[in-house]
Protein backbone atom coordinates (compact mmCIF):
# COMPACT_ATOMS: atom_id res chain seq x y z
CA UNK A 1 0.00 0.00 0.00
CA UNK A 2 1.42 3.49 -0.98
CA UNK A 3 2.47 5.77 1.97
CA UNK A 4 0.72 8.81 2.53
CA UNK A 5 3.50 11.83 2.26
CA UNK A 6 2.48 15.64 3.12
CA UNK A 7 3.54 18.47 1.42
CA UNK A 8 6.34 18.93 4.00
CA UNK A 9 7.68 15.65 3.55
CA UNK A 10 7.59 16.03 -0.27
CA UNK A 11 9.60 19.32 0.11
CA UNK A 12 11.88 17.33 2.29
CA UNK A 13 13.26 14.83 0.24
CA UNK A 14 13.04 16.61 -2.83
CA UNK A 15 15.26 18.70 -1.13
CA UNK A 16 17.44 16.17 0.19
CA UNK A 17 17.45 14.55 -3.40
CA UNK A 18 19.04 17.49 -4.63
CA UNK A 19 22.00 18.00 -2.02
CA UNK A 20 23.09 13.97 -3.07
CA UNK A 21 22.19 15.18 -6.86
CA UNK A 22 23.51 18.88 -7.18
CA UNK A 23 23.48 18.30 -10.98
CA UNK A 24 20.54 16.11 -11.78
CA UNK A 25 19.66 17.12 -15.44
CA UNK A 26 19.60 14.71 -18.87
CA UNK A 27 22.75 13.12 -19.49
CA UNK A 28 21.97 12.49 -22.70
CA UNK A 29 24.19 14.75 -25.04
CA UNK A 30 22.36 16.87 -28.31
CA UNK A 31 22.05 19.89 -29.90
CA UNK A 32 18.34 19.70 -30.84
CA UNK A 33 14.85 18.73 -29.85
CA UNK A 34 15.13 16.20 -32.92
CA UNK A 35 18.82 14.96 -31.72
CA UNK A 36 17.24 14.49 -28.78
CA UNK A 37 14.31 12.66 -29.99
CA UNK A 38 16.80 10.20 -31.65
CA UNK A 39 18.83 9.95 -28.58
CA UNK A 40 15.97 9.02 -26.35
CA UNK A 41 14.63 6.41 -29.08
CA UNK A 42 17.90 4.66 -28.64
CA UNK A 43 18.09 5.01 -25.40
CA UNK A 44 15.45 2.28 -25.06
CA UNK A 45 17.18 -0.28 -22.70
CA UNK A 46 20.63 1.16 -23.33
CA UNK A 47 22.62 2.92 -21.24
CA UNK A 48 22.86 6.80 -21.89
CA UNK A 49 26.99 6.63 -21.97
CA UNK A 50 26.15 3.80 -24.96
CA UNK A 51 24.02 6.15 -26.68
CA UNK A 52 25.71 8.87 -26.07
CA UNK A 53 29.05 7.12 -27.67
CA UNK A 54 26.71 6.30 -30.58
CA UNK A 55 25.65 9.59 -31.24
CA UNK A 56 29.09 11.13 -31.00
CA UNK A 57 29.46 9.63 -34.32
CA UNK A 58 26.38 9.59 -35.70
CA UNK A 59 24.93 13.39 -35.15
CA UNK A 60 28.54 14.31 -37.21
CA UNK A 61 27.27 12.68 -40.34
CA UNK A 62 23.41 12.90 -40.09
CA UNK A 63 21.58 15.30 -37.57
CA UNK A 64 18.36 17.07 -39.60
CA UNK A 65 14.86 15.11 -40.48
CA UNK A 66 15.53 15.24 -43.74
CA UNK A 67 18.67 13.18 -43.68
CA UNK A 68 17.70 10.61 -41.60
CA UNK A 69 14.08 10.62 -43.23
CA UNK A 70 16.29 10.02 -46.70
CA UNK A 71 18.27 6.80 -45.16
CA UNK A 72 17.82 2.89 -45.37
CA UNK A 73 17.51 0.79 -42.60
CA UNK A 74 20.83 -0.75 -43.22
CA UNK A 75 22.67 2.84 -43.33
CA UNK A 76 21.09 3.50 -40.10
CA UNK A 77 21.52 0.30 -38.54
CA UNK A 78 25.35 0.14 -38.85
CA UNK A 79 25.46 3.21 -36.86
CA UNK A 80 23.36 2.44 -33.86
CA UNK A 81 23.54 -1.71 -33.51
CA UNK A 82 25.54 -1.53 -30.38
CA UNK A 83 22.54 0.36 -28.82
CA UNK A 84 20.47 -3.14 -29.06
CA UNK A 85 17.14 -3.71 -30.92
CA UNK A 86 18.60 -1.77 -33.63
CA UNK A 87 16.68 -2.89 -36.05
CA UNK A 88 13.37 -1.94 -34.82
CA UNK A 89 14.92 1.59 -33.90
CA UNK A 90 16.17 1.97 -37.35
CA UNK A 91 12.54 1.42 -38.27
CA UNK A 92 11.37 4.01 -35.86
CA UNK A 93 13.83 6.44 -36.17
CA UNK A 94 13.28 6.96 -39.97
CA UNK A 95 9.57 6.47 -40.10
CA UNK A 96 9.56 9.47 -37.16
CA UNK A 97 11.67 11.56 -39.46
CA UNK A 98 9.63 10.99 -42.38
CA UNK A 99 6.81 11.91 -40.51
CA UNK A 100 8.73 15.06 -39.01
CA UNK A 101 9.66 15.94 -42.99
CA UNK A 102 6.21 15.76 -44.00
CA UNK A 103 3.91 16.41 -41.57
CA UNK A 104 5.12 19.06 -38.90
CA UNK A 105 7.31 21.16 -41.78
CA UNK A 106 10.89 19.50 -40.49
CA UNK A 107 10.38 20.60 -37.07
CA UNK A 108 9.68 18.43 -34.16
CA UNK A 109 6.67 19.04 -32.44
CA UNK A 110 6.45 20.70 -28.77
CA UNK A 111 3.28 19.11 -27.57
CA UNK A 112 3.43 15.76 -25.95
CA UNK A 113 0.09 14.27 -28.06
CA UNK A 114 1.60 15.35 -31.77
CA UNK A 115 5.10 14.04 -30.15
CA UNK A 116 3.45 10.24 -29.44
CA UNK A 117 2.00 10.31 -33.22
CA UNK A 118 5.71 9.59 -34.18
CA UNK A 119 7.29 5.86 -34.35
CA UNK A 120 9.01 4.62 -31.61
CA UNK A 121 7.96 7.36 -29.24
CA UNK A 122 5.44 6.63 -26.16
CA UNK A 123 4.41 8.34 -23.46
CA UNK A 124 7.80 8.02 -21.27
CA UNK A 125 10.02 9.05 -24.35
CA UNK A 126 7.18 12.20 -25.45
CA UNK A 127 7.58 13.47 -21.92
CA UNK A 128 11.14 13.67 -22.01
CA UNK A 129 11.67 15.41 -25.53
CA UNK A 130 8.91 17.90 -24.35
CA UNK A 131 10.55 18.67 -20.73
CA UNK A 132 14.19 18.09 -21.66
CA UNK A 133 13.64 19.87 -25.24
CA UNK A 134 11.04 22.40 -24.57
CA UNK A 135 10.56 22.87 -21.14
CA UNK A 136 7.49 21.71 -20.55
CA UNK A 137 6.67 19.77 -17.01
CA UNK A 138 6.57 16.61 -17.02
CA UNK A 139 7.14 13.17 -15.12
CA UNK A 140 9.02 10.51 -17.75
CA UNK A 141 8.83 6.67 -15.77
CA UNK A 142 11.57 4.90 -17.07
CA UNK A 143 13.09 2.04 -14.75
CA UNK A 144 14.51 3.85 -12.01
CA UNK A 145 11.61 6.28 -11.48
CA UNK A 146 9.91 3.33 -11.58
CA UNK A 147 11.50 1.30 -9.14
CA UNK A 148 12.01 4.45 -6.79
CA UNK A 149 8.29 5.42 -6.52
CA UNK A 150 7.70 2.10 -5.22
CA UNK A 151 10.70 1.64 -2.61
CA UNK A 152 10.10 5.01 -1.33
CA UNK A 153 6.37 4.50 -1.16
CA UNK A 154 5.21 6.67 -3.43
CA UNK A 155 2.64 4.30 -5.33
CA UNK A 156 2.17 0.38 -5.51
CA UNK A 157 2.16 -0.53 -9.28
CA UNK A 158 4.18 -1.84 -12.32
CA UNK A 159 1.76 0.30 -14.79
CA UNK A 160 4.55 3.45 -15.80
CA UNK A 161 1.05 4.90 -16.62
CA UNK A 162 -0.15 4.42 -13.45
CA UNK A 163 3.51 5.50 -11.80
CA UNK A 164 3.07 9.23 -14.15
CA UNK A 165 -0.19 9.68 -12.72
CA UNK A 166 0.62 8.72 -9.04
CA UNK A 167 3.40 11.29 -8.92
CA UNK A 168 1.71 14.19 -10.78
CA UNK A 169 -0.71 13.92 -8.05
CA UNK A 170 1.85 13.94 -5.47
CA UNK A 171 5.02 16.37 -6.55
CA UNK A 172 4.43 20.21 -7.34
CA UNK A 173 3.85 20.32 -11.20
CA UNK A 174 6.38 23.39 -11.33
CA UNK A 175 9.14 20.69 -10.48
CA UNK A 176 7.93 17.54 -12.23
CA UNK A 177 10.02 17.47 -14.66
CA UNK A 178 13.51 17.88 -12.28
CA UNK A 179 11.99 15.83 -9.98
CA UNK A 180 12.19 13.05 -12.63
CA UNK A 181 15.55 13.94 -13.09
CA UNK A 182 16.51 13.67 -9.64
CA UNK A 183 14.80 10.34 -8.88
CA UNK A 184 16.94 9.55 -12.31
CA UNK A 185 20.12 9.92 -10.51
CA UNK A 186 19.05 8.81 -7.49
CA UNK A 187 18.43 5.57 -9.15
CA UNK A 188 22.04 5.10 -10.96
CA UNK A 189 24.23 6.22 -8.39
CA UNK A 190 22.45 5.29 -4.56
CA UNK A 191 19.21 3.57 -4.96
CA UNK A 192 20.16 0.57 -7.53
CA UNK A 193 18.10 -2.05 -8.48
CA UNK A 194 20.70 -5.28 -6.78
CA UNK A 195 22.43 -3.31 -4.27
CA UNK A 196 21.05 0.28 -3.11
CA UNK A 197 23.24 2.24 -1.15
CA UNK A 198 21.12 2.89 1.89
CA UNK A 199 23.84 4.08 3.97
CA UNK A 200 24.70 6.65 2.05
CA UNK A 201 20.71 7.71 1.36
CA UNK A 202 19.62 10.83 2.97
CA UNK A 203 15.97 10.12 2.59
CA UNK A 204 16.25 6.68 4.33
CA UNK A 205 13.78 8.43 7.30
CA UNK A 206 11.11 8.45 4.32
CA UNK A 207 11.48 5.35 2.57
CA UNK A 208 9.03 2.83 2.51
CA UNK A 209 12.22 0.14 1.76
CA UNK A 210 14.46 1.43 4.55
CA UNK A 211 11.57 1.14 7.25
CA UNK A 212 10.41 -2.25 6.03
CA UNK A 213 6.91 -1.02 5.53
Amino acid sequence: MAKKFDEKQIADILAKLEVMHPNAECELVYSSPFELLVAVILSAQCTDKRVNQVTEKLFKVYNTPLQFAQLSEEELSGYIYTCGFYRNKAKNIISASQDIVTKFGGEVPSDIESLMTLAGVGKKTANVVYSVAFGGQAIAVDTHVLRLSNRIGFCDSDDPLKVEKALMQILPKDVWAHAHHLLIHHGRYTCSARNPQCADCLISEHCRHFNGK
